[in-house]
């Protein structure tokens, strides 16, 4: 029987993965609330969650430049279904508490920031550059999909139940996840990067300096990366207090709120689903600037607007947009980074963008606070706009074209290396 193909398992494991990531998304918070209803315990929860990506992104980068992606895919997710299935066991036994629960939701963090930087270096590896487009957007349509659709409606019910159910649910599908990764071909690191057991830590620290110099010194990708995080950042500062304007000034049901997370995420999977139609046919430079426009208009509108419909409208566009601008990026650095490098311009690249995501919040939550809830809206579209005028004009479809090379990435020797290895 002929094995699962590399992008075949690389689809498997991270639908699985992103499916236990939206069980626990819901059934993590609701184990907290019934252990602890303080505000600043249930606040803690998205610190230890986004804390790994500060503190190790840059070294999961040159490790995943290191040794065999494959490998780092594997063991993050096993080191994930351990961390849950033990959760579990200490809840099924009575020994719930607050740090047991940190403790977890931290140690997944920190093996997601391996995981998902590993398998953005991966699409390159086992499709040809005709495909990438196509292969991205798949990836980041399930992602969209199980992540908001399947994942939390499961792990509320789930946890409902009994919140052990929902943990050990999550840990198993992790576990799977772990051994999808296992039918991806070897995907060792390239010839500069051959694994030397004799390398020190300082020289961990000059691979971290020399992929973060490729980034910062790669116009282009500097460019579109700060694009990306003025776009999170100010999506942060609004999402953060979405639920305030929503229920409040324009007067969403508590029963229908369901729909300002359900319409953007449709609109993130149809963005996902279009991209190779629409990138090629408009090309990546207008859909830059629209995956920051469209927001920018978006949260003039619902700053402005005291209609629902209008608001879902608003929020359904700009999350195709943001989508389609996100297989710009992942394709444009794929395509465009050496391999032996890509791990650590990527871990690089996700320091940026997700580096504002606390700060945008923190933004959002002090400016809803004093100046108001539709003022904070209407704010975010001006900055957005602004950030748009200064950083897209110099990314042009003609410079994301120049900046490939002649070869396509997907003619890399390397997988075929991989398999007989």
């Amino acid at each position: 029987m002929r094995k699962l193909s590399g992008f075949g398992a690389l689809w498997a494991s991270q639908a699985t993965s992103n499916i236990a990531d939206g069980i626990l998304a819901a059934a993590a918070p609701l184990l907290m609330a019934a252990m602890n209803r303080d505000p600043l315990a249930v606040a803690g929860m998205t610190i230890v969650q986004f804390l790994p990506w500060l503190l190790f992104t840059l070294p999961a980068g040159a490790l995943t430049d290191r040794i065999d992606r494959r490998r780092i895919l594997v063991a993050g997710n096993l080191l994930r279904a351990a961390g849950f299935a033990l959760l579990a066991t200490a809840v099924a036994l009575g020994w719930e508490n607050v740090w047991l629960l940190y403790a977890a939701v931290f140690v997944a963090g920190t093996a997601e920031t391996l995981v998902d930087n590993a398998a953005l270096t991966v699409p390159p590896r086992i499709v040809p550059r005709a495909s990438l487009e196509r292969a991205n957007g798949r990836l980041f349509a399930t992602q969209s999909v199980v992540n908001t659709f399947v994942g939390p409606p499961v792990g509320s019910f789930l946890a409902a139940v009994a919140a052990t159910l929902a943990l050990f649910s999550g840990a198993g599908l992790f576990a799977v996840a772990g051994l999808a990764a296992l039918l991806l071909p070897r995907l060792l690191p390239t010839a500069r990067e051959e694994a030397d057991p004799r390398r020190t830590p300082a020289s961990v620290l000059g691979d971290i300096k020399t992929g973060w110099n490729h980034f910062w010194n790669h116009r282009l990708l500097r460019r579109v990366a700060l694009i990306s995080a003025a776009i999170n950042f100010f999506g942060t500062a609004t999402g953060a207090i979405l639920v305030l304007l929503a229920t409040g000034p324009l007067g969403v049901p508590a029963a229908l709120y369901g729909l300002f997370i359900a319409v953007p995420a449709a609109g993130a999977i149809i963005g996902s689903l279009i991209a190779e139609k629409v990138i090629p046919r408009i090309g990546g430079g207008p859909v830059t600037w629209a995956a920051a426009l469209a927001p920018a208009a978006g949260y003039a509108v619902l700053g402005l607007s005291t209609g629902i419909v209008p608001a879902l409208a608003a929020m359904f566009i700009a999350a195709v947009a943001t989508a389609c601008n996100q297989i710009v990026v992942s394709t444009l650095r794929q395509a465009t980074v050496p391999d032996a490098l890509l791990g650590r311009v990527t871990a690089a690249y996700r320091l940026v963008v997700l580096g504002v995501v606390p700060f945008g919040g923190l933004t959002g939550g002090l400016l809803g606070a004093t100046v108001g809830v539709r003022q904070t809206f209407v704010f975010a579209a001006a900055g957005l706009a602004v950030a748009a005028a200064v950083l897209a004009p110099g990314v042009t479809t003609d410079a994301l074209r120049r900046a490939e090379p002649s070869s396509p990435a997907g003619e890399r020797p390397v997988l075929a290396d991989a398999e007989n290895g």
